[in-house]
């Protein structure tokens, strides 16, 4: 709904074909290269698309007795970052006819279209749980001294 209210509010400045990307304020770890990669890949795209990074780790579906029920198989899947880009008239029309997405790639899967993928990398993380915050910390440190 944040993102909906910000694409109204941008009404009045922004065009349908204006690049937006909206990023999740709990990925301080978005590299500058990546930010880079993802709107020089995405230029000409027709649709847009996400940063997103290839699975490497085992999935286990659980049952309800929080036991594994089944192995998932991770040929092809991705897990979503942000910034998503896409058009803003594009996203505005999108967002409003499917408003429970996950995230915007989702609500644009919904009307049809396919995001691209844009490869980014795991600092790109999203600090969800306690032991996150200590490693973000580490990650923008070690930022910090190759900038210096």
């Amino acid at each position: 709904m944040s993102v909906a209210n910000g694409l109204a509010a941008a009404a009045t400045a922004a065009h349908d074909d204006d690049w937006v990307l909206v990023h999740d304020a709990a990925r301080p770890g978005l590299s500058q290269a990546n930010l880079h990669a993802l709107c020089d890949e995405l230029a000409d795209d027709p649709v847009g698309g996400i940063l997103a990074v290839p699975l490497a780790d085992t999935l286990k579906r659980a049952d309800d007795a929080q036991r594994v029920a089944r192995t998932e198989s991770r040929d092809g899947l991705w897990q979503a970052q942000t910034p998503q880009m896409f058009r803003y008239g594009l996203l505005r029309r999108v967002l409003a006819g499917y408003p429970d997405g996950t995230d915007e790639a989702s609500a644009v899967e919904a009307a049809g279209f396919k995001p691209r993928l844009v490869a980014g990398d795991s600092s790109n993380f999203k600090v969800t749980f306690p032991a996150d915050l200590r490693l973000a910390e580490l990650i923008l440190q070690g930022r910090a001294r190759v900038d210096e």
